[in-house]
């Protein structure tokens, strides 16, 4: 069944609610990487140059119900005000009474910024107090999400709130973009390859066992290719493992298709070197990076794509002597001919801290979301919102 778009809803001198996703990543209260904020921009400019009143509510981080200074969303009003050169308010709160006086103040063309919803607990939990879901949407006339890196959450403000706009709950302009994009996926141009990296197979699973019946070729890097190694008899030291029976599952599925890495760097307190894995890891060393024979190896397989999917770093990227296979991986999809879809999350981050953010076709703005969807082909936050025919 298609979904509401915001194309759809007549938004002249409404106060139009939106969930938007501005969990950014913080460090020393300043903003790491705007590309969340950036999204969302689209959708805010169309609703206030078709003489909506905005306002925006997002999470940051997990406060679990207390209010952490520092998971304030007041740098993202900063930002925001900045990227659209005019005032963004920013409220105390996301519900109770000063909040509803700021908004019934807000004119067209204005923009209101809630406090971090998940202040309240009510937010991941709605049936602690189903009566939040119900605050929130009393805030406005019609609701949008544009949240997708939140969509794959029955939270109150992406699930529970739409019943509350039974005809007037549509899917912003990223949301509609994502779903898009990621829908090419279920019947992607050939080759398919898929990479998936990142520190653990656990969250993972189902996308894994789906990835592996419908693509041609999986590389699998990052602190799971361990997982993998240790099932196939490799040691891999003090390196991260999670339960090996798991990846022998998947493993035994299509053992052609699934490519693990040749060699390894590896590191002991203040040491690093590179091993070749088929000799394995030694005892008290640790698998940090993919070395140059895999990156050499999947590069050169890589280049035969049409479509390529990537979700997970292969290395601990935070690390500059850690970045490389990262890196390296990030410039073979940058110079392919194929359609190179980045899903989410440390991908995304890393992708554009590297420069090669503009070479790709679609940077997801949802990790787990774009993984769920690949999975399941729907996710809870776009099931809620208004059908059209």
């Amino acid at each position: 069944m298609a979904k509401m778009t915001l194309k759809d809803l007549s938004l002249e001198g409404k106060k139009v609610l939106m969930r938007v996703d501005f969990n950014v990543p913080m460090k020393e209260g300043e903003i790491g990487d705007d590309t969340r904020i950036k999204g969302a921009l689209p959708s805010i400019q169309y609703i206030l140059n078709h003489g909506g009143a905005l306002i925006l509510m997002s999470h940051m981080g997990r406060p679990k119900g207390t209010k952490e200074k520092e998971l304030s969303l007041a740098p993202c009003a900063t930002r925001l005000s900045q990227l659209l050169n005019r005032p963004v308010q920013m409220a105390t709160d996301c519900i109770g009474s000063q909040v509803k006086e700021m908004v019934a103040h807000l004119q067209s063309g204005q923009v209101l910024l809630l406090e971090n919803l998940r202040y309240h607990l009510a937010e991941e939990k709605p049936e602690l107090d189903p009566t939040f879901a119900a605050k929130l949407a009393e805030l406005g006339d019609c609701f949008i999400n544009d949240a997708f890196g939140s969509a794959h959450r029955s939270h109150s403000s992406t699930a529970l709130i739409t019943k509350y706009f039974p005809d007037q709950a549509a899917m912003g302009f990223l949301l509609e973009k994502e779903i898009q994009a990621l829908s090419t996926l279920t019947h992607p141009n050939r080759p398919f390859s898929a990479i998936i990296g990142g520190a653990k197979i656990k969250g993972k699973i189902g996308v894994l066992r789906k990835l592996i019946e419908v693509v041609d070729e999986l590389y699998i890097g990052g602190g799971m290719a361990f997982t993998f190694l240790k099932a196939k008899g490799v040691e891999i030291g003090n390196s991260l493992c999670e339960d090996a029976q798991v990846a022998l599952d998947i493993l035994k599925i299509a053992p052609n298709k699934i490519h693990l890495p040749l060699d390894i760097v590896i590191a002991k307190e203040q040491e690093v070197k590179t091993v070749d894995l088929s000799k394995g890891i030694p005892p008290q060393w640790q698998g940090m990076d993919i070395g140059p024979k895999t990156v050499a190896d999947w590069s050169q397989k890589l280049r035969n794509s049409a479509t390529i999917f990537w979700n997970g770093p292969v290395g601990v990227f935070e690390t500059p002597q850690f970045a490389e296979g990262t890196r390296a991986i990030a410039d073979a999809l940058a110079n392919s001919s194929a359609k190179v879809i980045v899903g989410g999350g440390d991908t995304v981050a890393a992708v554009q801290q590297m420069g090669f953010g503009a070479k790709m076709d679609h940077l997801s703005t949802g990790g787990g979301a774009s993984l769920e969807f690949i999975e399941l082909g729907h996710l809870p936050g776009i099931d809620a919102l208004t059908d059209i025919n």
